[in-house]
């Protein structure tokens, strides 16, 4: 089974989204949003499980590995903080 060398761990494995958050034909998308997910580090495995199950592909990480939402495609639908163990991402009201 492959000769090559298996990583360490997670972070040895390049982050490789199957599609990239773009202007489509609506424009930005992310004022459509009722709820935005908001990150507490303090909870924060930096597991990933976010950007795994992130529909649009909004999420990235940071230089300390810790999830970035780009909120300007970010729908808030909500599958981030719902796959959330450690319940790091919570929904909150978008103040208009």
């Amino acid at each position: 089974m492959g000769g090559g060398k298996a990583p360490k761990s997670a972070h040895e494995i390049p982050l490789t989204c199957l599609s990239e958050p773009t202007k489509g034909s609506a424009g930005r998308t992310g004022f459509w949003r009722t709820f935005r997910p908001i990150l507490d580090r303090g909870k924060c495995t930096k597991c990933l499980l976010c950007w795994i199950y992130c529909p649009e592909a909004v999420i990235n990480r940071d230089a300390d590995d810790y999830p970035i939402i780009n909120y300007e495609y970010c729908k808030g639908c909500g599958v981030c903080a719902y796959e959330c163990r450690t319940k790091a991402l919570t929904m909150h009201q978008e103040e208009r």
